[in-house]
């Protein structure tokens, strides 16, 4: 799940003139702030004409130890950008953002902030593409946030000096700890209508790899954490999750947005058993890609892995 040492990146053939991003802090629904950064898209060379591809944003949840300044979520977003508009941000306890990470729990208020933020800028269709642990956060946030229907919400601000202000209905702490409980519209807008899902696991406390051993130690473990604080610039919350949030392998028959799973099949942390579990689960509601030679997340998917799924992006 880490999105560290995972291969050299490859050099992208985007365009370098692109518009400005625009970066801002999000509230998420139970106070923890977050880093954002909006890049419009760059078709037609970053001019100001409203098209089709500026009713689009996509959405991009990084991987565990991962921030919105790493090159490769810096490279995806690049590729994304010359479709349709993007967003990424740092989930909590990673770069600038607020809190500490839960390792997947929590992290559904922080891309529901993202989705909203996405919505109020004027876009009417938003994707969201998650890698490793982002994977299983976009899964889990597709299957708990459904789209309103007409007069349901009222707005709530946050009030907080500095940060974008996203309306909510009921409360989102409550449903990081209710996920089992059923669905939920927490954000005005924080639903999705498309997901792509990158080299996610299907369930929660896989030990069976190397790397996943040792990224449990980094969780669990008060030296682990320190090694995660200072070494990988990640804050890691020292509570167990109570109750355990929805696995993923149990939110994907839950979705009603197109779906894509995207696995490796020489991912180091999840073997092939993971994505084949999510898209039988899923049933007819899951498209599943079993990439030949790929590794593991966001560091894994090369500029023509990236392409291709921007171009399901577009047609889903």
């Amino acid at each position: 799940m880490s999105s560290v040492s995972e291969g050299r990146f490859l050099s992208s053939s985007v365009p370098s003139i692109t518009p400005t991003p625009r970066r801002t802090t999000l509230l998420t629904g139970d106070g923890v702030r977050i880093e954002a950064v909006y890049t419009p898209c760059t078709a037609g060379s970053g001019s100001a004409g409203g098209g089709a591809s500026e009713e689009t944003a996509v959405v991009l949840a990084h991987g565990f130890t991962g921030s919105v300044d790493r090159p490769a979520l810096l490279r995806a977003a690049e590729v994304f950008a010359q479709r349709a508009a993007v967003i990424t941000f740092s989930f909590r306890g990673h770069g600038r953002s607020g809190g500490r990470s839960t390792v997947g729990d929590r992290e559904v208020l922080d891309l529901a902030a993202a989705v909203a933020w996405a919505r109020s800028l004027g876009h009417r269709r938003i994707v969201t593409v998650g890698f490793s642990m982002g994977g299983s956060v976009v899964l889990r946030h597709a299957a708990l946030y459904t789209a309103p229907e007409a007069g349901e919400f009222t707005e709530e601000e946050s009030g907080t000096p500095g940060a974008e202000r996203v309306g909510t209905r009921s409360g989102p702490r409550a449903e990081a700890h209710a996920a089992h409980e059923g669905r939920v519209r927490a954000h005005i807008g924080a639903h999705t209508d498309a997901v792509v899902s990158v080299s996610a696991p299907a369930r929660w406390y896989y030990r069976g790899t190397a790397p996943m051993r040792r990224l449990h130690w980094v969780v669990t473990r008060p030296t682990g954490r320190l090694v995660g604080r200072y070494g990988f610039r990640t804050r890691i919350h020292r509570e167990d999750w109570d109750p355990v949030p929805l696995s993923p392998v149990e939110a994907v028959p839950l979705i009603t947005a197109p779906l894509l799973i995207v696995h490796g099949d020489r991912d180091p942390y999840f073997p092939v058993d993971h994505p084949r579990m999510l898209a039988e689960a899923a049933g007819d509601g899951a498209e599943l890609w079993l990439e030949h030679g790929m590794g593991h997340a966001e560091n894994a998917a090369d500029e023509g892995l990236l392409s291709r799924i921007a171009d399901w992006t577009d047609s889903a």
